[in-house]
């Protein structure tokens, strides 16, 4: 009998400890995520100056980025009209973005649709006000950038026979019909989102949804009287393509939005992705061209750039490799058997390049995601499911993109018209459409 009231007594008394022990533990605990949620609230120096120097490399990637890349590869005549897609397209998008895109973007989700705009021409966006550690109006200028560059990219699709008025009033809508509801379903809360779907910096976003879309408008704008294209300047899209690359670090590696590990694996992991990307395109032109070319080997490190962009928060080294290898062949299919056999006059190949290396890269970080980098675990690490939320989003980006595109596309051509008179196109854009010349006759 002494025995058992002891026992009892014993064991009341562990299990009050136990008590005390767990209501202290869930005590600290709570503790810990008030102080976490408050940290991620407070302004950190480290994390602004990272974003920053991230939001001008990727000003860097349109302008001269994407201005020099094309440039160089259009015809001496058509030289400073390329250019100038890209200046005006960023231009565009800058002022879309600020008035009423990125509150669209990123507003509280209405449907998981597209965001409710509280904060039209940022009213009510102070300079103290923040989004995590960073000041709110950076991340706005950081997202800026990206509306920018995608639309940049497609103007490589159709340089030397578009109307420069027909393609502002293109990139007015498209933006506005485009890319601002698809980056609200991936980044801003919205239904891809909510599904689950991952994309670090853009494969969706900005290479599927521009590649796409740059297929859509050619599809309606018709082939090029002169389809061959021989680049003017080489020298040009090598350094276009530098910028690009050097501009990556940030596209990529500021996405993180912190200066943490997680940005510098990003920021590794891209440049890996690059360097055998063109290491491969250089190899497959070697085998059956018998020569490398540096246009190839250009043209592997932006496919493997484009690839890694939706996983390069993602994936360790070894899968960037494989994505940056299957970026190249990818790419490289799609430009050297593809585009001839359908007939498509991508000119500056944006569809080949970004829109397929983007679908390569968006399924892939669903192969290869681990989930001690980004929490996420990928068909390799026994999660099969994200490859199909990874298809989803692909294949949702490509039938919107591509069909309200085309849609934009034609409603223009049967007002303003899409594209220049033939004499114009022969004869060449600069002098007819702008009375300039790119170089001294």
């Amino acid at each position: 009998m002494k025995v058992t009231i002891k026992l009892n007594i014993i064991l009341v008394y562990i299990d009050f400890k136990l008590n005390i022990f767990n209501v202290l533990y869930d005590f600290n605990i709570k503790k810990k995520l008030k102080r976490k949620i408050f940290m991620e609230n407070i302004l950190n120096s480290g994390d602004t100056a990272w974003v920053l120097i991230s939001t001008v490399l990727v000003l860097l990637m349109s302008i001269p980025g994407i201005a020099f890349f094309y440039g160089g590869l259009a015809k001496k005549k058509n030289v400073l009209n390329t250019m100038f897609l890209t200046l005006i397209a960023f231009a565009v998008a800058s002022i879309i973005w600020i008035v009423y895109g990125y509150q669209f973007a990123f507003g509280e989700t209405i449907s998981g649709l597209i965001g409710y705009p509280t904060n039209l021409l940022l009213s009510g966006i102070g300079i103290d006000s923040l989004n995590g550690s960073i000041p709110s109006l950076l991340f706005i200028a950081f997202q800026l950038t990206f509306a920018g560059l995608t639309a940049a990219l497609i103007s490589g699709a159709v340089i030397g026979r578009m109307k420069f008025s027909a393609w502002i009033a293109f990139i007015v809508v498209w933006l506005t019909a485009v890319y601002i509801p698809i980056a609200h379903w991936v980044w801003g809360g919205g239904w891809l989102m909510e599904l689950g779907a991952l994309d670090f910096a853009g494969g969706t976003v900005v290479h599927i949804c521009s590649g796409v879309s740059a297929l859509a408008i050619i599809l309606l704008l018709g082939a090029r009287k002169e389809k061959t294209m021989l680049p003017h300047n080489l020298g040009y899209s090598i350094l276009g393509a530098a910028f690009l690359w050097f501009g990556w670090m940030g596209f990529n590696g500021g996405s993180a939005l912190a200066a943490d590990g997680l940005a510098a694996s990003a920021l590794l992991v891209s440049n890996v992705a690059a360097a055998v990307a063109l290491i491969t395109w250089v190899c497959i032109d070697t085998i059956k061209e018998g020569k490398p070319t540096v246009l190839g080997a250009i043209s592997g490190a932006v496919a493997g750039l484009v690839g890694i962009t939706p996983a390069a928060g993602f994936v360790d080294v070894g899968g960037a490799i494989v994505i940056g290898i299957g970026a190249a062949i990818v790419s490289y299919l799609a430009i050297t058997y593809l585009k001839p056999k359908l007939g498509y006059d991508d000119a500056l190949d944006v569809f080949g390049i970004h829109g397929l290396s983007g679908i390569w890269g968006a399924i892939a970080t669903g192969i290869f995601a681990v989930p001690a980098i980004g929490g996420v675990a990928g068909l390799l690490y026994g999660n099969p499911s994200q490859v199909w939320i990874q298809i989803i989003a692909t294949i949702a980006t490509i039938v919107y993109a591509f069909v309200i595109s085309i849609i934009i596309a034609k409603v223009i051509d049967m007002t303003i018209g899409l594209r220049v008179e033939e004499k114009e196109e022969v004869e060449g854009l600069d002098t007819h459409l702008h009375e300039e010349t790119g170089y001294r006759i």
